[in-house]
């Protein structure tokens, strides 16, 4: 729901129900201007509640991994996403050590290309092993979740992409449980789960099916902000979402022009993922997810998330 639609709804409630009262000593816009300051106080601040991280392919740095570590902390983030499968466990392990910055989870490099819900099964079988060895390097490393695509409905009707990919990644829930890593199924653009070709008024509904159907606290959603602002109301999506979403990805995303943006550009309407994201109680790790580059850059990315998740004064 936009601002500019809740205010003006407001105001017509407020008029209906106190208007014969008071309508000799307010006017009209006197309603709209009560309306929208109750609008603003309902405005919240995500400070304390949402941990910075981002993606490691946007740390545009030379030198060292410790040196990208370094840079990131530096830029205001407090965690990084490492990729997986084939994560240098030493390497990052003398990072963490030497800067301080947390790596609080990981993506798998490899969910695009060999899919849990692959028509070959030795395909599928191959998926299972990159998760499962995700899920151990994720540990090895402190992290707690492991971000995953679990398939693509070019891979067949929606219910072989359902049942086929289900099949494999309970397989591999187990191991999560044992070593304390969530498996984060991220909303993303593989046709699967929503219409590709479809208007914005679509619903999470599907997506609360799926991960119900695992029915494991070791399984939940990624929940990418930008991504399904194409397809559904940000906010409502997380409402419904609630206790399934473990962790965020954050882009901005323009529906007057059909693209992606920087983070706080385009027309996501962040005041209502705000209220959402306070409404279901959340506090979590939001990873930015958008083009990268140098130390500047990421300084830049870092305050836009603290612009549109309010978490420093202004």
């Amino acid at each position: 729901m936009s601002t500019q639609t809740s205010c003006t709804r407001r105001s017509f409630l407020r008029s209906a129900v106190v208007g014969p009262m008071v309508l000799p000593l307010l006017t009209a816009s006197s309603y709209e201007r009560d309306a929208c300051a109750d609008e603003a106080i309902q405005d919240v601040s995500l400070a304390g509640r949402i941990y910075k991280t981002l993606k490691l392919g946007m740390a545009k740095i030379d030198g060292s991994l410790e040196d990208k570590f370094r840079a990131v902390k530096q830029a205001g983030f407090a965690g990084i996403e490492m990729v997986t499968p084939g994560m240098d466990v030493e390497a990052t392990r003398k990072a963490i050590a030497a800067t301080g910055l947390i790596v609080d989870g990981t993506v798998i490099s490899t969910h695009w290309s060999i899919r849990h819900s692959a028509a070959d099964s030795g395909k599928r079988q191959v998926a299972l092993e990159h998760l499962k060895e995700s899920i151990r390097q994720t540990h090895a490393v402190g992290g707690h979740t492991t971000l995953l695509v679990v398939g693509h409905g070019k891979d067949g009707s929606t219910e072989e992409v359902w049942d086929r990919s289900l099949e494999n990644i309970v397989q591999a829930v187990p191991l999560a449980a044992e070593l304390g890593v969530v498996i984060a199924i991220e909303n993303v653009w593989n046709h699967f789960l929503y219409e590709h070709q479809g208007d914005s008024n679509q619903s999470a509904e599907p997506f609360v099916r799926y991960v119900d159907q695992i029915d494991s606290p070791w399984v939940g959603m990624q929940f990418d902000i930008g991504n399904h602002w194409k397809y559904g109301t940000t906010g409502d999506w997380i409402r419904r979402l609630g206790r399934r979403i473990v962790k965020l990805d954050a882009k901005g995303f323009s529906r007057k022009r059909d693209t992606f943006t920087k983070i706080g550009e385009g027309d996501v309407d962040w005041a209502d993922v705000r209220r959402a994201l306070k409404e279901i109680n959340f506090y979590g790790w939001c990873a930015a997810e958008v083009d990268g580059g140098d130390a500047k850059r990421l300084r830049e990315i870092s305050s836009n998330l603290d612009h549109v998740f309010r978490l420093q004064s202004t």
